[in-house]
């Protein structure tokens, strides 16, 4: 075996063709594997791949201004459907209010929402290990139905499903922030982005973080009235207080309680609904109420206000002191890059007759509305801003290890041939880190993402396999000093003997990192060192060989002297 692999490296370092089409091949195998991940997208990249999680929230939110029993009926239709699904131990809905702060909850401002109009369904399920059906599949499973039977319900309703991250607590996974000095100009904007998103294969959840402006009515106390009446404006106040939202009006006092008890007292359920939302109705509601002057006589309390109709003031939304709104939007099971990079091709199609379209760095925009000239902003963020910077950190980092490692090899081997070969034969394990990735998609129910854990597996490789190349020619310089062997004979014979520890080592590598490629996060870390090593190995054995051969060793070596 030793013998055979010495005379197959020997004869195929000898013969130019071989050498020349290795060398090709391995070149073609480079750019295909490059092209895997753009522009054929069959291996995609993402910041960290679904959590299998034991809990999930689904956000429900109405229209504002809705009522409770509203809300409530939204939450008991989702309600109907978690309890088809046996995998499902519990829920608790929370009516009005966000739920128990968690990691998404915090950064989603969970604990901000205190109205009639939201709702929050806290999900328990069984835990993972006893179930067959991660929770992301679940949660793509049954999200279609939720949404379109229960947002139908009520106008202008929405329901998402939000999972505790893998990674970073973010907005969301596509986080698109409209900035501008236009208010009015920014709602617009802001709607036509969402469209864009709902239209976008793989955007699910699509949501804009802001206030609805809804029809209000105001109630104007005439003051000239209420002093003529003998009625003073306090005793206006309580009493409409007292009617809708209630309020405490003496105490109790109890022989088994140290304090006492309040007594509240409002107007019932029913009493307190109105009809229809108009006028007329608000009227007819208030002249019900009616107030005692001191004289004893009952006013009617329509006679002492007046009833304005108005629109509602939204919140005003702001970061680093401009104003803003944020149009949100999860992916159904995908990268987010590939999504944004389509909405964001949309975007510039269909925006052009309204704005002038100017692009800033990789993915933001600058708008300029042609008939108002006002200026606005889309800055991306969310998951898809962190899958970003940290490709980008971790693409640093590893050009950093590879000049690290190149100079370090100048100062040791004094040659920048040998210190290149070097580099070169560590950074082809890039072909089966991107390979080993397409062959894991194909044989998973899930998307085998290139993650961010896959780059620092690469990263790591570097160092592994320069120890493979440093290894061969250390050995073959001492074979061609010491034993006088010739440059093909001293390559072969290293190659070689060198091979059993390579393989050695791989072999530990890649049983070892078979633990980690099941993992749902550092999955793309083990598939990294498993196919990575393996091309590592091939590179090691073949391909640094025939760089070898090619370079002067013997001036390298400082043979000629001798």
């Amino acid at each position: 075996m030793f013998k055979k692999f010495q005379d197959t490296v020997f004869e195929g370092i000898q013969n130019p063709k071989k050498r020349n089409f290795i060398l090709f091949a391995t070149f073609v195998a480079f750019v295909l594997s490059v092209l895997m991940i753009a522009p054929s997208r069959m291996v995609l990249a993402k910041m960290l791949p679904g959590k299998n999680n034991d809990t999930f929230t689904v956000y429900t939110t109405l229209a504002e201004g809705s009522s409770i029993e509203q809300t409530n009926k939204v939450t008991e239709c989702v309600a109907d459907f978690l309890k088809k699904e046996r995998e499902i131990t519990d829920f608790e809905v929370f009516l009005g209010m966000g739920a128990p702060l968690d990691f998404a909850g915090l950064i989603k401002g969970s604990h901000f929402k205190n109205s009639e109009n939201v709702a929050e369904i806290v999900v328990n399920l069984t835990k993972k290990h006893h179930r067959e059906e991660p929770s992301y599949f679940m949660v793509q499973r049954i999200r279609p139905d939720i949404q379109q039977k229960c947002t139908a319900l009520f106008n202008n309703t929405t329901i998402t499903f939000v999972e505790p991250p893998a990674g970073p607590p973010v907005l969301a996974a596509i986080v698109a922030e409209v900035y501008g000095q236009n208010s009015d100009g920014i709602r617009e904007l802001a709607k036509n982005i969402k469209g864009v998103f709902e239209k976008t294969e793989g955007l699910v959840d699509v949501e804009i973080m802001q206030d609805e402006i809804y029809d209000t009515f105001e109630v104007e106390v005439d003051s000239t009235k209420v002093s003529l009446s003998g009625i003073n404006i306090k005793q206006l106040n309580d009493v409409l207080y007292l009617a809708f939202e209630g309020m405490q009006i003496a105490v109790k006092n109890s022989a088994i309680a140290n304090d006492q008890i309040p007594i509240f007292l409002s107007l019932s359920r029913e009493s307190k609904k109105f009809s229809s939302k108009d006028i007329n109705t608000i009227k007819a509601k208030l002249s019900s109420l009616k107030l005692m002057n001191q004289m004893g006589m009952m006013t009617p309390l329509t006679e002492l206000v007046t009833i304005v109709p108005k629109k509602s003031n939204p919140m005003i939304m702001s970061k680093n002191l401009h104003k803003m709104t944020n149009v949100m939007a999860e992916t159904d099971m995908v990268s987010q890059v590939y999504p944004l990079m389509d909405a964001r091709d949309t975007i510039l199609d269909t925006f052009k007759e309204k704005y002038d379209i100017e692009k800033i760095g990789l993915f933001n925009l600058r708008l300029t509305d042609k008939t108002s000239k006002d200026i606005y902003e889309i800055i991306w963020d969310g998951e898809m801003e962190v899958t970003l910077d940290t490709f980008v950190e971790l693409g640093a980092a590893f050009i950093a290890a590879l000049v690290l490692i190149f100079l370090l090899m100048v100062v040791y081997y004094k040659s920048y041939t040998l210190s290149g070969i070097i580099l070169l034969g560590s950074f082809l394990s890039i072909i089966g880190v991107i390979v080993g990735h397409y062959i894991m998609d194909l044989f998973t129910e899930d998307t085998f993402f290139l993650t961010a854990t896959s780059l620092i597996g690469f990263i790591a490789l570097i160092g592994i396999s320069s120890r493979n190349s440093l290894l061969l020619i250390d050995f073959t310089a001492s074979l061609m000093k010491e034993s006088g062997m010739d440059k093909a004979q001293a390559i072969a014979y290293a190659s070689a003997t060198r091979a059993k520890p390579i393989f050695l080592t791989a072999a530990a590598i890649i049983l070892a990192s078979t633990l980690l490629a099941g993992d749902a996060v550092f999955g793309g870390l083990g598939v990294a060192l498993i196919f990575g090593t393996i091309a590592a190995v091939i590179a090691s054995l073949i391909i640094v060989p025939i760089l070898l051969f090619k370079a002067d060793l013997e001036r390298h070596f400082n043979l000629n002297d001798e």
